[in-house]
């Protein structure tokens, strides 16, 4: 299967490191141009000058470009999308793969500046950049919007509640959007499992062998497992897929 991006435009959120910016590495190296988006614009540089490389003279600022925003603000998510757009000319794919955990522990304890961090990134940050999207070029020119949630919005884990939560509801927004938006737009998530991620690593590093031995596979994720998985939904090869979930865990749910 010829999994190819040739002339679209990509708008990754959260893309300064693991899933993200395995996901743009595999959108360049696709053929599609990408702007990559997270909060600190240093790492965004060190991210795009590292696809770059890897790729040699074949990729440069004509195929990569940075954007400064924070996923959780409104007018950051506007401008984003509004610089996305001035710099390549369109915008076909919107990936929502920021998101935030700022609390560990029982969901009932939770204080409200923390529940309301994670809302604000997870949940609504995504609708808004999805709306962006919307509003500037996909209720014209049509698109696909790829949502990344989590096995934990299908699942009970009591240390990270409020985060499961607000990917459980992720996943009901990516259905009601892809009734709404279609035929011109196309929504899917994906639900990965336990990944390598500098994000999730309180909740793999001090037991990686005996985790994995309790998954299927056999192994933890990596960001590459998800970055293919966003390829084949970014791609015409997924055309007649929308509203749905894709589970990457090696089998972990089982």
């Amino acid at each position: 299967m010829d999994l190819r991006l040739d002339g679209k435009v990509a708008l990754i959120t959260g893309a300064s490191r693991g899933i993200g910016a395995a996901m743009a590495a595999e959108f360049v190296a696709a053929g599609a141009k990408v702007m990559i988006s997270s909060r600190k614009e240093a790492a965004l540089v060190e991210t795009a000058l590292a696809i770059e490389s890897r790729f040699g003279e074949s990729v440069g600022d004509a195929q990569v470009a940075v954007f400064e925003a924070n996923a959780g603000n409104p007018e950051a998510a506007e401008a984003c999308v509004s610089a996305t757009i001035e710099r390549f000319g369109r915008l076909d794919i919107l990936v929502n793969n920021a998101a935030t955990n700022p609390y560990m522990g029982k969901m009932i304890e939770i204080d409200l500046p923390r529940l309301d961090k994670t809302y604000d990134v997870n949940l609504r940050g995504a609708f808004v950049w999805a709306q962006q999207a919307w509003k500037q070029s996909m209720a014209e020119h049509g698109g696909n919007i790829i949502n990344i949630s989590s096995i934990g919005g299908l699942s009970v884990e009591t240390s990270i509640g409020h985060y499961n939560v607000t990917k459980a509801a992720l996943l009901h927004l990516t259905r009601s959007l892809a009734k709404e938006l279609a035929p011109g737009v196309r929504v899917n998530a994906l639900c990965p499992g336990l990944v390598k991620t500098d994000m999730a690593r309180a909740l793999w590093e001090s037991g990686e062998d005996a985790i994995s031995q309790m998954i299927p596979l056999h192994r933890l994720g990596e960001p590459e497992d998800i970055a293919h998985a966003a390829l084949f939904l970014a791609s015409d090869a997924s055309s007649w897929i929308t509203g749905t979930c894709i589970v990457v865990d090696g089998g972990m749910l089982l």
